[in-house]
């Protein structure tokens, strides 16, 4: 059964905010003058709003005296930084060779199926963000996911399934 695909959430106005502008001016402020001030900034703002938003851009490289294309490298070459906001719940997945071992792939299948979205993307309620990661460090008990800030063990498709309906 093919998996329906949902475009990632957009947020045309979170930088219009005023919150949102002072939150990007404080890391900017923060960590302007430090050694490799991207990253931290980079994170300073994710912390801050959940991710970063693609407006914020212009503003970063112009406090760093980069180009806009070197700023949106580094947010697209790290898979930690998003460019959209999450859902309300973040489910990652462990997508690491012991959890495939016990059955991940199959627990992959499921969670797209359920969810009815592909890994970075987000349902279509805005409830659940789908993640891949590659190794919870919980590799004897697998497969495992995180929900939110929860780590679980052992998840078969009717432990995912009940996680789910807890988190929306």
């Amino acid at each position: 059964m093919p998996v329906a695909t949902v475009a990632p959430r957009s947020a045309p106005n979170i930088f219009q905010t005023e919150a949102a502008q002072a939150t990007i001016r404080r890391a900017i402020a923060d960590c302007v003058d430090m050694p490799g001030a991207l990253l931290p900034m980079l994170h300073q703002i994710q912390h801050g709003l959940g991710f970063i938003p693609p407006d914020a851009v212009p503003s970063i490289a112009a406090a760093l005296n980069l180009s806009r294309a070197e700023v949106h490298g580094v947010i697209t070459y790290y898979p930690h930084f998003r460019q959209t906001p999450p859902g309300n719940c973040t489910v990652q997945v462990c997508r690491a060779e012991a959890c495939q071992a016990r059955g991940g792939e199959a627990l992959v299948a499921h969670a797209k199926a359920t969810l009815g979205c592909d890994f970075d993307q987000t349902t279509g309620d805005g409830s659940v963000t789908l993640e891949a990661v590659y190794c919870l460090g919980h590799c004897a008990v697998g497969p495992n996911i995180m929900v939110g800030a929860t780590l679980h063990a052992r998840i078969t498709p009717s432990k995912f399934d009940a996680l789910i309906r807890g988190a929306k």
